[in-house]
């Protein structure tokens, strides 16, 4: 794999299962730009060994006033010179290539797992976290994974240059031969306690950037209850404590470098010391001493890439163990699905809790509890984050779909949506039907003062789809950014679009024309919406009251006001007490308009029976005057 290759068509599956294994996984998969480091290390740190071969062949050609030898021992050090030159060059393209690829298939790894579990990753993984592992961690990972090549070619170099000497030069060979191991492995002891405290290091660095991030996601509010300097002051004092932690890992490492330097240098003089001797006895000439004295001194080059791996393991060790618990985060559903790609209409049902969705109708539901609401708008999609019964659409499991073909069907907002940096026409930008236009989804939404706004906050720019928008829009009120969340996805046009109140930010005239728009826009398509907003709920052609995880009640915003007691005080905000008081006001009544219609009612028969009597008397009257006549 090369540089321009990227990014790769298929990543692989990593082994998470800790982060040595990552590591080695890492490695196995980029096998043959390590071997091809590996070649041009041999080469590189073969020729650098050489050249104290060739100067001590060069003294002793001198020694000997031999001009043959001392031209061959010159074309010699021409040719490892080049040799050197050619080795590094492509050593180290070789190395990067090796370092981007890996860091690459970790960042794609990491983007593939965000987007297989969605809103699920930061509730198992805090936010700040996965930004350090996306950037500081991959670093870290690529790093050793590059460094093993170039490691792997000073350990075989060293190891020949000693057998070397032992042949060459056995009486100072042996003292070479002994020596080497002892500097190569000396800081083995102290590599446990570099290890640790580069791990608590990392670990108070995570901590301050997951800090900060939280920090500034929520600077808007910190400013509204002047909480900035309490943050601050919590995150100066996570700073100095990552201040100190690099301090204590920098000495630790600072005195296994001192032990790289110290160590060779002992071993130098015990050459040298020991050399002088044989060299004063006739055992050693002139020329094997200048050679076996520069080629330790060269083996100080390989022997540094014992410190660097040392170092490059240490620090990527808990990264590569933060990458692999990300990595190893699973949904509860299978995102490959057991059917077909196909997309299914219909009605969307919930067997959990009985909601029912008619198609091509615009039903709202209310919950009591926020939090079981995000969780139904979840479910309602298709592969929750939690195992449970599979939602239906038009009798089809969602669960049961590959994870593309449900996110086709049902498109889902959550309540927090995030707005990507990039002009607004970037962030309209994305799969649609092409049925609706921007202009008519951007006028539903309500989003005319939120153009003119971004017009306003950027420089040369007349069209208000060419204006920027900070990251996460920032820069926009939460209304503005909610309102955009929802333009976007009304052009999406699914055909099931679910909204998890999506007008909870804006002002009570803006969310009454917003629920105008949204009903006409969405006319014909089945549309859910999570809220307890009146103004949504009176034009919702549905109104589903889900409480405890079932849904209690069914009808139409204003039957259900005056009819469902638990209704009411969801929507309305009504106490117990005031539900109370107001139960009794309706006895009251009650009783007030009972007592009325009795004493109407004795009203009306003392009127009957006064007629009665009236008719009886004038009855007897003219029967009177009948007799009298």
């Amino acid at each position: 794999m090369q540089i321009q290759d990227l990014p790769y068509s298929d990543p692989g599956v990593p082994d998470a299962r800790s982060g040595p294994r990552f590591l080695w996984w890492l490695g196995r998969n980029q096998l043959g730009g390590q071997l091809k480091a590996l070649a041009w290390g041999l080469l590189h740190f073969v020729s650098v060994s050489a050249l104290p071969f060739c100067v001590g062949l060069a003294v002793q050609a001198v020694v000997d006033r031999s001009g043959t030898r001392l031209a061959l021992t010159g074309g010699l050090l021409v040719l490892c010179g080049t040799a050197i030159a050619v080795g590094d060059t492509f050593l180290h393209r070789a190395a990067v290539t090796n370092w981007i690829t890996a860091a690459a298939r970790v960042q794609q790894l990491l983007a593939r797992k965000a987007t297989q579990l969605g809103s699920a990753l930061t509730r198992r993984v805090a936010a700040g976290e996965v930004v350090a592992v996306s950037t500081g961690d991959v670093e870290k990972i690529g790093w050793f994974v590059e460094a093993v090549s170039r490691f792997t070619a000073a350990a075989l170099t060293v190891v020949a240059v000693g057998v070397a000497l032992l042949f060459y030069q056995p009486a100072l060979g042996w003292v070479v031969a002994a020596g080497l191991p002892l500097v190569a492995l000396s800081v083995l002891p102290l590599l446990p306690r570099a290890t640790r405290r580069a791990d608590f290091q990392r670990a108070k660095a995570g901590r301050a950037t997951e800090l900060a991030s939280d920090t500034v996601a929520g600077l808007r509010v910190l400013r509204g209850i002047g909480g900035e300097d309490l943050f601050l002051d919590r995150y100066r004092r996570a700073s100095q404590e990552v201040r100190h932690a690099a301090v204590r890992s920098a000495r630790m490492w600072s005195l296994i470098s001192a032990i790289q330097v110290l160590l060779p240098g002992l071993l130098l003089i015990a050459v040298v010391w020991h050399g002088v001797n044989l060299a004063r006895q006739g055992r050693v000439t002139v020329g094997e001493l200048v050679t076996v004295y520069s080629a330790v001194m060269i083996l100080n080059y390989p022997l540094q890439h014992f410190t660097e791996i040392a170092m490059a393991y240490s620090f990527s060790r808990p990264s590569a163990k933060r990458a692999a618990r990300v990595l190893s985060l699973e949904r509860a559903t299978d995102t490959g699905g057991s059917r077909a790609a196909t997309v299914p209409a219909g009605d969307l049902y919930d067997p959990a809790t009985g909601l029912l969705a008619p198609a091509g109708r615009l039903t709202a539901v209310v919950c009591g509890d926020p939090d079981a609401a995000g969780l139904l708008a979840e479910r309602l999609g298709g592969h929750p984050a939690e195992a449970g019964t599979s939602v239906l659409l038009g009798g089809v499991p969602l669960d049961e779909l590959p994870l593309e073909a449900a996110r086709t069907a049902v498109l889902v907002q959550d309540k927090d949506p995030v707005l990507l940096s990039g002009s607004l026409r970037e962030l309209l930008d994305v799969p649609a039907s092409d049925t609706v236009r921007a202009e008519d989804a951007l006028a539903a939404a309500q989003c005319a003062d939120v153009l003119d706004a971004l017009v306003q906050g950027s420089l040369d720019v007349t069209d208000p789809l060419d204006a920027r928008i900070t990251e996460r829009g920032r820069s926009l009120s939460g209304g503005q950014r909610q309102r955009l969340a929802l333009a976007r996805s009304l052009i999406t046009d699914p055909g099931v679009l679910v909204l998890d109140e999506p007008t909870s930010a804006v002002d009570s005239h803006t969310e009454a024309r917003i629920a105008e728009g949204i009903h006409a826009l969405r006319s014909g398509r089945t549309t859910v919406v999570f809220t307890s907003s009146p103004l949504l709920l009176d034009r919702a052609d549905r109104v589903v009251l889900v409480l405890d995880g079932e849904v209690v009640a069914v009808g139409v915003h204003r039957e259900l006001v005056r009819t469902e007691r638990r209704y009411r005080s969801v929507v309305t905000r009504e106490t117990d007490d005031e539900a109370a008081l107001q139960g009794a006001a309706l006895e009251e009544s009650e009783v007030a308009l009972r007592t009325r219609a009795l004493e109407e009612s004795e009203v009306a028969l003392r009127g009957r029976a006064l007629e009665e009597t009236d008719v009886a008397l004038r009855g007897r009257a003219l029967e009177e005057i009948e007799e009298s006549a």
